[in-house]
């Protein structure tokens, strides 16, 4: 009766069947099952950390959809703040003066409203040529003037945050 096979030290021993929570050098059951859930518990975490940065993702996400469709809607709004602009720079005959008033006062409102929304104006007026913040579409010799100092505002720029809506359409100084 010393077959090894039935040897009670060699049946079932990690050396001869290695089963899926003993591997060849598991050691004591109690070893290998600390392993284990050290092992389940790292992997608890490592999904958790997976969830936690997925959910920031989307919440980055749906910030920069809410932002976009904000800014389309802001343009929009811009083109007639620009109009605005342009008609209270027009001269008024006198009988008119009221209606101006109106206009002017409406512009204002228009004004509170985008700045409330964070919209804000691009101070292009003596600043140096920025490509990233100004459109320039002329250029001329000012005397007394930098070269590359934006001398005229032909439409205002405007920001949302730290976004770009709409470039400052300028015109710039040029060297002599």
């Amino acid at each position: 009766m010393n077959d090894e096979t039935n040897d009670p030290q060699t049946v079932g021993s990690p050396a001869t069947e290695a089963g899926p929570l003993d591997p060849p050098d598991a050691g004591t059951p109690a070893e290998a099952i600390k392993r284990e859930r050290d092992d389940l518990f790292d992997r608890l975490l490592r999904k958790t950390a997976e969830f936690d940065n997925f959910r920031k993702r989307v919440d980055r996400d749906r910030k920069d959809m809410i932002e976009w469709a904000a800014a389309e809607v802001l343009n929009d709004v811009l083109a007639i703040a620009d109009d605005f602009d342009r008609a209270l720079a027009a001269d008024a005959p006198p009988e008119a003066q009221q209606y101006k008033a109106g206009l002017e006062l409406i512009q204002r409102q228009l004004a509170d409203l985008l700045k409330k929304r964070g919209v804000t104006v691009l101070e292009a007026l003596g600043a140096d040529f920025d490509p990233h913040f100004h459109q320039a579409v002329a250029y001329e010799e000012v005397a007394g003037a930098r070269d590359g100092e934006v001398v005229a505002v032909l439409a205002k720029g405007y920001k949302l945050g730290d976004r770009l809506l709409r470039p400052a359409i300028v015109k710039v100084a040029k060297a002599s």
